[in-house]
């Protein structure tokens, strides 16, 4: 997998979140609701979606797979105008971050996500941030595709240097 080093601007998103875990993973059915509501949705930018993910630093254990994170499935916008009722807004705020194309199904997120935590960072010269973590989806994304496209986002800042 390539990584690139890309700075992400600040970026208004509008969408639905669920708190869930590792273990009672709810993505699909978050993003099963969004689906159908996601045209509602004034002053979208283009047609790519967010999932994004924020983990609370002081979780205890910092992280298994019954720490419970925030996921939101969202559509960046141009202005927070007439957000839909049953939807919220998410204010990123952009930053410094090592990006991943990942070509493949959703079933495989496990190994990627072990090699960019396990393999990469700890190699990379930069330390993982406590910004939002996302993949941005293009149009016509499918999690379960073999050619299943996906820009893999992960908040980092320089590694502070060890004397």
């Amino acid at each position: 997998m390539d990584v690139k080093i890309c700075q992400h601007p600040p970026t208004t998103l509008v969408g639905l979140h669920r708190s869930m875990s590792l273990a009672d993973n709810q993505t699909a059915a978050l993003w099963q609701q969004f689906m159908p509501q996601r045209d509602r949705i004034v002053n979208r930018l283009g047609e790519a979606l967010y999932s994004l993910q924020v983990y609370d630093p002081n979780a205890p254990n910092k992280f298994n797979p019954h720490t419970l994170f925030t996921k939101w499935a969202l559509a960046p916008v141009s202005s927070a105008v007439d957000v839909p009722e049953s939807m919220a807004t998410f204010e990123l705020s952009g930053g410094l971050y090592a990006v991943f194309e990942y070509i493949g199904p959703a079933k495989n997120a496990p190994q990627v996500f072990g090699y960019i935590f396990g393999q990469w960072l700890p190699t990379s010269g930069y330390e993982l941030d406590d910004r939002p973590h996302f993949e941005i989806l293009q149009p016509g994304y499918n999690p379960n595709a073999d050619d299943a496209t996906e820009a893999i986002w992960i908040p980092i800042s320089a590694a502070a240097s060890k004397v």
